[in-house]
């Protein structure tokens, strides 16, 4: 169970990463937004740091993607999200 939950954990970070390069943000402007250093946000991305659920939403509102897409999504989904988005505008 804990090497399920290890790995959802890093596939959301890996999807909030992917969502931030597909806006253009770099790291300093989330850190910015949440209040908190690069490097803390950077070890948001790499799994390093615990989520809780406020910052999750934090981030989901700054990246403009609904939680339930952010945590259901694998990274192949991510793909065809972005290729969606492109074709809609």
């Amino acid at each position: 169970m804990k090497v399920v939950v290890e790995a959802k954990l890093k596939a959301v970070a890996t999807n909030i990463r992917k969502i931030r390069e597909y806006r253009g943000y770099p790291q300093e402007y989330l850190a910015m937004k949440l209040g908190i250093s690069q490097n803390a946000y950077s070890k948001i991305e790499l799994a390093y740091t615990r989520l809780t659920v406020e910052r999750l939403l934090e981030i989901t509102s700054i990246l403009e993607i609904d939680i339930v897409t952010l945590l259901n999504n694998t990274n192949g989904d991510m793909v065809q999200l972005k290729t969606a988005a492109i074709q809609n505008n």
